[in-house]
């Protein structure tokens, strides 16, 4: 099938979007389709953006600017992303997360559209309704269940929406290209904690930077960030047990998690998306957690009721209350002192991820998912 995914996001950049983006794309590509890509010019310096990515195909990458980021300015970039998929050969199917060149575009070919948050009282929501009441509609993808139950009730037409529920995902270690191991700075022999992830609000920095005080025999690594977050976080931070790497590729990130012993995912109450823009606590389904039990690390977690939909405790991971610090301090004592509850929490997690949620599987189940009832 040849399937054209269309992005409002830049590519290559340091946001997670870019990231979900090229892994369905390179899952597409893998499960034999005829890919082709069409975003935002990049953001983030990088020669390759497949390798940057550490996707394994190379599927064509179509850099379409838009003269500004004001709804005149997105409606005239879907212009342009039209008239390249007109000009291109005709896809069997549109794919993707960017509402207003699959409105623009959907008398092209059927289409699926994709959401990780609801807008609110906002211009895109109104694209949004515009989207969903177009014949060619095939089906709506949302990462959780919850946010299918909130995106049915905001929309008029929820009742006939054709709704799927796929979470996101990960590559089993095995699949991914190898990378080198980072020389991690630390002291010999000092149980490593790590987090890989954005450094935004709630997403739980200032607890971590908490329990590195109240633990100082462990060494704590944090992985990624933008530069100005990490400044933010980083130059008043006097702990000699915490260690800020700043971004990496996300192609060289998988490198990282076999060097920690216990990783965290201390997301809070509220969670805010990059630039503080869409709370998302209520509908999330981190990438990297996935990413943390396809490498079989121990993960400790903050006990929301989102991230039940995926983790159950003492099967696949430890949770705790996200503002019950004595709980976290007391979940990371006992995995570092009990390895045999680490290897069984963390081959149980790559157990789930290797069954379940892997890349591959999940662009099947939406491409399959057209030409049968969707359940929710």
């Amino acid at each position: 099938m040849r399937i054209a995914y269309l992005h409002a996001g830049s590519i290559p950049s340091v946001y997670a979007n870019g990231i979900h983006v090229m892994r369905m794309c390179d899952a597409f590509a893998d499960a034999g389709h005829d890919i082709t890509l069409y975003a935002l010019p990049g953001t983030q310096p990088a020669d390759d953006p497949h390798a940057y990515y550490g996707v394994r195909h190379r599927f064509p990458i179509r850099g379409v600017p838009a003269p500004d980021y004001t709804p005149a300015g997105y409606w005239a970039r879907a212009a342009r992303v039209r008239a390249l998929l007109l000009r291109d050969t005709a896809p069997d199917l549109l794919y993707g997360r960017d509402p207003y060149s699959l409105a623009l575009a959907s008398d092209i070919a059927p289409f699926v559209y994709e959401t990780h948050q609801l807008w609110g009282d906002t211009y895109p929501t109104r694209v949004e309704r515009r989207l969903l009441a177009r014949p060619t509609l095939a089906r709506v993808v949302v990462i959780t269940h919850a946010l299918a139950r909130d995106f049915r009730q905001a929309h008029d037409r929820s009742a006939r929406l054709p709704l799927l529920v796929e979470p996101d995902c990960a590559d089993v270690p095995d699949h991914q290209p190898a990378s080198p191991a980072p020389d991690l700075p630390g002291r010999p022999g000092v149980p490593r904690i790590g987090y890989v992830g954005h450094l935004y609000p709630g997403r739980g920095i200032d607890l971590i930077l908490d329990l590195a005080d109240r633990l100082p025999g462990l060494d704590f690594h944090l992985v990624g960030g933008t530069h100005e977050d990490r400044v933010r976080w980083e130059e008043p931070c006097r702990l000699p047990n915490v260690y800020f790497h700043g971004h990496r590729p996300p192609g060289v990130v998988p490198a990282y998690f076999p060097l920690f012993d216990v990783v965290l995912a201390p997301y809070q109450e509220k969670v805010y998306a990059a630039g503080g823009l869409g709370e998302t606590s209520r509908w999330a389904s981190p990438m990297k957690l996935f990413e943390y039990l396809a490498h079989g690390r121990a993960v400790v977690a903050s006990d929301l009721p989102v991230l039940r939909e995926v983790l159950q405790d003492r099967v696949n991971c430890l949770l705790c209350p996200p503002a019950d610090r004595a709980a976290w301090v007391a979940a990371l004592t006992e995995l570092c002192a009990d390895g045999a509850l680490r290897r069984a929490l963390g081959d149980e997690g790559r157990r789930q991820v290797v069954e379940r949620y892997t890349w591959r599987e999940r662009a099947e189940r939406v491409l399959a998912a057209l030409d049968r009832p969707a359940t929710v």
